[in-house]
């Protein structure tokens, strides 16, 4: 079932990402969210996915709250070729816990709806590189962790020994603002606002890595599985209704 924003949304993240070539991949999907993430465009394709448009079943069983401290509720999900989600982020201290360094499986787009985002871009060290340039210039020691999905859809989370990576740049994301990132980018995000923050968040290219790669502070071993909690429709269909209204200010 689809109304007209639903069917216009989907023609458009298919006109754009479908038979694209890798390369072209970020920048096809930074255009696309935010063509799809002004907010009175995102408000009324919220409201008609609220109403029950779309696949609220399937995308209610892809929706919740993510271990790297957001909401994330997915709006349409077009398999191995693209996955369209909204991502709400809670001021500074709301979080569970500070977001990880990590990259993603396919590249990226994001775009900030309401409120503003953070963003660090890190590098790895190369073994050696940090005796070179000291304690500073040398990076900070991480865990490193692969991420991959169990058959049930949980995280699981293997560690991998030790790495130093290197901030390389720091940048915030106000509203009408955006970005787009290639699969291996290392970086990690925040709300800067004082009130909830809002993106929409684009996963595109059917070639997805396996796994991706975390990187976590020193400290007790992380647990090698972490359940997800899907919505039950009723409360995925909830979310929606009380995002457009987020959204619509």
């Amino acid at each position: 079932m689809g109304g007209r924003q639903v069917s216009e949304a989907r023609r458009l993240l298919t006109g754009a990402l479908d038979d694209r070539p890798d390369a072209e991949l970020p920048t096809a999907a930074h255009e696309t969210v935010a063509e799809l993430g002004t907010p009175a465009r995102l408000g009324a394709l919220l409201r008609e996915l609220a109403a029950g448009a779309g696949d609220p079943a399937g995308c209610a069983r892809l929706s919740y709250r993510h271990v790297l401290g957001f909401d994330k509720l997915l709006l349409f999900d077009g398999g191995s070729r693209h996955m369209l989600r909204a991502h709400v982020w809670h001021p500074h201290g709301q979080h569970l816990a500070p977001e990880d360094i990590h990259n993603h499986r396919s590249p990226l787009a994001s775009q900030v709806v309401r409120g503003s985002l953070g963003m660090e871009l890190y590098e790895e060290v190369p073994d050696g590189t940090a005796r070179e340039h000291g304690p500073d210039g040398g990076g900070r020691e991480t865990v490193r962790y692969e991420e991959s999905l169990a058959d049930a859809g949980d995280w699981l989370l293997t560690e991998r020994g030790r790495a130093r990576l290197r901030l390389t740049h720091v940048a915030r994301y106000a509203a009408g603002s955006g970005y787009a990132l290639a699969p291996h980018a290392l970086h990690r995000a925040w709300c800067t606002a004082d009130e909830p923050t809002v993106t929409l968040f684009l996963e595109a290219g059917a070639h997805r890595r396996p796994h991706t790669d975390v990187f976590s502070a020193p400290g007790p071993r992380r647990a090698p599985a972490t359940a997800k909690h899907p919505l039950p429709v009723a409360d995925y269909l909830s979310e929606l209704t009380a995002l457009a209204r987020l959204v619509d200010g």
